[in-house]
C-alpha cells in the first residue's frame, strides 16, 4: 500500500488577513478590518498595552473566548490574530459542526504542527451551541497545544459554555461600537475605492451619518449594510455626486432594532437594569428599560410579574400599596393587552420606583427560613396549640394559658408566640413603616416587662 494514502494534507498558501471578498458581497464583508490598526473599538482589551493586545503580539495565547453582542467584530478579531501570530485559520459552526468535525480538525492541526511547524487557530462561532460532549472533545487537544482555540458567543460564556473550557480560556468581553467608532467606519467606507464605495462619488451629511450610527446600536455590520444601501438606492445628482441625506439615511434603517434575546443575556441583564431602577428610586431610569423591553417585545406578562415582585421586596411595609397598585397592573395586562398595557406597567412602574423603600419583609422571612433549615426545629407553645379537640386539650394541655387579645384594650396582650424571643422583622423608618416600627417597638417593650 503506498504511504500516499497517509500522508497528511499539503500546506495551506498563505492568505490574506480576512477572506478576499468578490464583489458583489455585502460592504461590511468587503470592509472588515485586516490588522489591528484598522480595528474599530474594543480600546479596554486592544489599546497599547491591555491584556489582549500583548498576548498577541508576544504570540502567548492558547485559547481565548471572544464575548459580545452581534456586530462587533469577533470573528474580524479573530481573523487577525490569526495574521498577527502567522497561524493557519480554521472554522466551525457552533451549529452546524460535529464532534467527526473537531475531531479532524484536529488530527489536521496536529499534522501541520509536526510537518510544518504552523500553529492553527480553531474559531468555533457560536461555540455556546455546542452540547457538552463537543465542547469535552476540544479539551484534550488543547491540553496538548495540538491547536489554538478562539470561540465566539453572543452568550455568556460562564452559564452557556462549561466550566472546564472557560477555565482554560481567557475570556474577553466585546462592547456594542461607540458612534464615532461607527462614524468613522462609514467614512472609511466612502474613501476606499478598493473594497468600499470611493468609487461612487459619494457622501453623507453629518446628520445622516450620526442617524445611522445611532439606529445601528452598536453594530458595525448593521450600520454599514444600511450605508451601502442609501448609497446604491440613491441618484446622483447634477453634478454626478451621491449625497446621503437624513431623509435617505431614515429610509435605508426603516425601523431600529433593538440588540435583545429573549433567553439570553439582553434580557436578563435589560430586566435587572429594571429592576434595580425601581429600588434606586430613578423613574426615569426604569421607564427607559421598561420601554427597551416592549420594543423589543419582551412577554409583558413577565414584566408584570418583576413589578409584583419588586413591590414586595424593595417596597414592602413601607407602602403596602404598592404590591395592591403592582397586582391591579399584573391583572389588567392580561386582558388588555399591548399596546395599552404600556400605559398601566408605567403606571405601575412610576409608583415603585417613587414609593418609599424597605427591604424588611424580605431580609425578614429568609432570616426565619435560615432557622428553620439550620437550627432547632422549636414546638408549638402549648398555648397556641390547637384546643378545639376538648378532651385532647385536657389531657395535654393543649390551649391552657391562651390570652385572647380582643378581650383586653387595644387588642393587645404581652403574650409571645415564638420560644427564645428571636426578632426577625426590623422595620424602617421609612414610609408607612415609620408607624409599624413605632407600634412595634412599644409592643416589644411589653414583652420584655413581663418577661414574655
Amino acid at each position: 500500500m503506498s504511504d500516499d494514502f497517509f500522508a497528511p494534507p499539503p500546506p495551506e498558501p498563505p492568505r490574506a488577513a480576512a477572506a478576499v471578498h468578490h464583489a458583489g458581497a455585502p460592504l461590511a464583508s468587503r470592509m472588515r478590518p485586516r490588522t489591528l490598526e484598522e480595528y474599530a473599538g474594543q480600546q479596554h482589551i486592544l489599546a497599547e498595552g491591555k491584556l489582549l493586545r500583548r498576548a498577541v503580539q508576544a504570540d502567548r495565547f492558547s485559547s481565548i473566548i471572544l464575548y459580545g453582542p452581534p456586530g462587533v467584530g469577533k470573528t474580524t478579531l479573530a481573523h487577525i490574530i490569526s495574521q498577527e501570530t502567522k497561524s493557519r485559520f480554521v472554522t466551525l459552526s457552533g451549529v452546524e459542526s460535529s464532534v467527526a468535525d473537531i475531531r479532524k480538525e484536529a488530527e489536521n492541526a496536529g499534522h501541520h504542527l509536526r510537518l510544518y511547524n504552523k500553529t492553527t487557530i480553531l474559531f468555533v462561532d457560536e461555540i455556546h451551541r455546542f452540547n457538552k460532549a463537543q465542547q469535552d472533545v476540544l479539551l484534550p487537544h488543547l491540553e496538548r497545544g495540538t491547536l489554538r482555540f478562539i470561540g465566539a458567543t453572543t452568550h455568556n460564556p460562564f452559564f452557556y459554555v462549561n466550566s472546564p473550557l472557560v477555565s482554560r480560556s481567557q475570556v474577553f468581553t466585546l462592547e456594542p461600537l461607540g458612534i464615532a467608532d461607527l462614524e468613522s467606519l462609514m467614512d472609511r467606507a466612502l474613501s476606499d475605492e478598493e473594497r468600499g464605495l470611493g468609487g461612487m462619488k459619494a457622501r453623507i451629511e453629518p446628520d445622516a451619518r450620526l442617524h445611522l450610527a445611532t439606529v445601528a446600536d452598536g453594530d458595525a455590520r448593521r450600520c454599514l449594510n444600511a450605508l451601502e444601501l442609501a448609497v446604491l438606492s440613491t441618484q446622483p445628482n447634477s453634478d454626478g455626486e451621491i449625497v446621503i441625506t437624513l431623509a435617505a439615511a431614515e429610509e435605508s434603517v426603516q425601523q431600529k432594532t433593538v440588540v435583545y434575546d429573549g433567553d439570553g443575556d439582553a434580557h436578563y441583564d435589560t430586566i435587572s437594569a429594571f429592576i434595580k431602577s425601581m429600588r434606586a428610586s430613578d423613574p426615569d431610569a426604569a421607564l427607559y428599560w421598561l420601554a427597551k423591553m416592549l420594543y423589543a417585545g419582551e412577554d409583558i406578562r413577565f414584566i408584570a410579574r418583576r413589578i409584583v415582585i419588586a413591590a414586595s421586596e424593595d417596597i414592602g411595609m413601607a407602602d403596602s400599596n404598592a404590591l395592591r397598585v403592582a397586582v391591579a397592573a399584573q391583572q389588567a395586562v392580561e386582558f388588555i393587552g399591548m399596546p395599552e398595557a404600556r400605559i398601566i406597567l408605567a403606571h405601575a412602574t412610576i409608583y415603585n420606583a417613587t414609593a418609599p423603600k424597605s427591604n424588611r419583609a424580605y431580609t425578614a422571612i429568609d432570616a426565619a427560613l435560615e432557622d428553620v433549615k439550620n437550627g432547632r426545629t422549636l414546638p408549638v407553645p402549648k398555648h397556641l396549640r390547637d384546643a378545639h379537640h376538648k378532651k385532647a386539650a385536657k389531657e395535654f394541655g393543649h390551649g391552657e394559658g391562651y390570652l385572647y387579645p380582643h378581650n383586653y384594650e387595644g387588642g393587645f396582650v404581652p403574650q409571645r408566640c415564638l420560644e427564645g424571643g428571636r426578632q426577625y422583622y426590623d422595620p424602617t423608618a421609612n414610609g408607612l413603616e415609620a408607624r409599624i416600627k413605632e407600634r412595634l417597638d412599644h409592643w416589644r417593650k411589653l414583652w420584655e416587662g413581663q418577661g414574655a
